[in-house]
């Protein structure tokens, strides 16, 4: 690869470099645009279906989106701003599947019920209230409550099975649910843009992104056959590398990434094929996390449906790996240390006991104990029916706080410097699910003439919710568009997905 000019370059083959590169297509056709992904194929990491839950985090379940104030108080505006962004990604994959950019929806995404099951009389108090309010808020009408163990078991009999009759347990579901591969979103994606010009560049490792005088990017690669190292100079530059986006963002020296840090914490499964078992379970479960236990630790019995097979997945399981990538260097964590963000990440490990008791309760859990947590919500489970996998790696930002001098931060954060010349994304969770919402903030941010004067009114044209201002204040706009993309999507029961002009093949590995 010799040195050249780009328009673009993407770093990271995963869901939000395809998805950004789609939006730039989609109004710039004529900007090139290189890929760079350092394993031998797109979306290995958390993009990739058994690196991740794959819901498509909408607040239906997730109840660390709606927690209870000190005083017992709950606001649903977090859970509203969560579905809110997930309903412009149903929107735009909609436009896609119309456009045959994206094919058969039953590839990528599936009707999967959300439910939220709770044990204890003080948490179904809470599920009860949580329920109440959300109830009454559009894109939540479907939501339904029980606390009657015969109600519960007809949504999903493994919850009560073998379960003791006195123990008080109550359960919201909304039909409205999904199961993403967004790793299949991905492939597709990828395979469009390389059809229309785009360079993807497998194998590739990206060493570092330096400025040049004339405010464009050297964009450092190696060849991880060997060849190399060579240099690419870009215009603009997404570091979309999931955890490796940090050290590549602090080699970019913008001062926009000074005082962040990144925590990581590692993942397992437990997940079982039995047909018998996955037949008798066809939603996806969450729960409480455990006292001490970051928000991505919540525990779900998910069914997954990847290549069109069905699964049943348990976790996660939290452990410790200094690695910031599942296929990362252990020197990932130390190699990320500077002295801006010294500070920050020290204060982050001296108030954080809770979650280093429960990381410490992690790495010390025997199999058996696994199962235990397993059997909280499927008491019939049997150890022979399941098997433990390993997930991706999730770094949680560490930032500076004026108050805290610094804190651990469980979600995302879009990162852009350089005049608008280079973005990147940190963080975790609610991540690929909110990917069109993060992306069509990237193009507002570095490119907002453009995007006012130009691109704005294509996206609104695919993404009606863009118009609205949100769906949630009419309830009429949330109808609509739930029943809309349920019928392109195929989400709606007894409704065929749209007719497509083609379907994409998978990307060669």
């Amino acid at each position: 690869m010799s040195k050249n000019t780009v328009d673009v370059v993407l770093v990271g083959g995963g869901i939000m470099s395809a998805t950004l590169g789609t939006l730039i297509k989609q109004v710039q056709p004529d900007w090139s645009i290189e890929i760079f992904e350092s394993q031998s194929e797109v979306a290995t990491e958390s993009t990739n279906a058994w690196n991740n839950a794959g819901t498509g985090h909408a607040a239906l379940c997730e109840l660390n989106y709606m927690p209870e104030a000190a005083d017992g108080s709950l606001s649903p505006e977090k859970a509203i701003d969560i579905n809110e962004q997930f309903q412009l990604s149903r929107e735009w994959w909609s436009h896609l599947v119309q456009q045959g950019i994206l094919g058969t929806p039953s590839s990528f995404i599936n009707a999967t019920p959300h439910m939220t099951f709770v044990r204890g009389e003080e948490n179904v108090d809470y599920l009860r209230r949580r329920y109440e309010i959300l109830k009454q808020e559009p894109l939540f009408s479907d939501m339904e409550f029980s606390d009657d163990p015969a109600q519960i078991a007809e949504w999903a009999p493994v919850l009560v099975d073998r379960r003791g009759k006195d123990e008080v347990f109550a359960a919201t579901r909304s039909e409205s649910g999904t199961d993403v591969d967004f790793g299949a979103v991905s492939h597709q994606l990828f395979d469009h843009l390389v059809a229309n010009g785009a360079k993807l560049h497998l194998g590739h490792r990206i060493r570092k992104v330096k400025r040049v005088k004339d405010g464009t990017w050297n964009v450092h690669v190696r060849n991880r056959a060997g060849h190399g190292p060579s240099v690419v100079n870009a215009k603009f530059v997404f570091v979309g590398a999931g955890g490796g986006a940090l050290q590549l963002l602090q080699s970019s020296k913008i001062p926009e990434i000074r005082g962040f840090g990144g925590f990581p914490i590692s993942g397992k499964f437990l997940k079982t094929d039995n047909p018998d078992i996955v037949a008798h379970h066809r939603a996806k479960v969450y729960g409480k996390a455990a006292v001490g236990a970051p928000p991505m630790s919540v525990p779900h019995l998910d069914t997954r449906i990847v290549d069109g097979k069905e699964s049943l997945l348990f976790g996660p399981y939290a452990g410790f790996s200094p690695n910031f990538l599942k296929k990362g260097s252990w020197w990932d964590l130390p190699g990320s240390i500077r002295l801006h963000n010294l500070g920050p990440m020290v204060k982050v490990g001296l108030t954080q006991w809770g979650l280093e008791k429960y990381l410490l309760g992690e790495l010390m859990a025997s199999r058996e104990k696994q199962m235990d947590t397993l059997r909280e919500y499927m008491p019939a489970a049997r150890t022979e029916d399941w098997e433990m996998i390993t997930a991706g790696q999730r770094v949680q930002v560490m930032k500076k706080d004026p108050q805290k001098g610094g804190i651990l931060q469980f979600g995302t954060e879009v990162i852009t410097g350089g005049e608008g010349s280079i973005a990147g994304l940190l963080g975790a969770s609610p991540g690929a699910s909110t990917a069109v919402h993060a992306m069509l903030g990237v193009l507002r941010s570095c490119f907002p003439e453009q995007y006012a004067n130009e691109w704005e009114q294509v996206f609104n044209a695919q993404i009606p919710a863009l118009v609205s201002g949100g769906l949630n204040t009419d309830a009429d706009a949330a109808a609509a568009s739930l029943a809309e993309t349920g019928r392109v999507l195929g989400l709606i029961p007894e409704a065929a997905p749209a007719a497509v002009a083609a379907e994409p093949a998978q990307a060669d590995a």
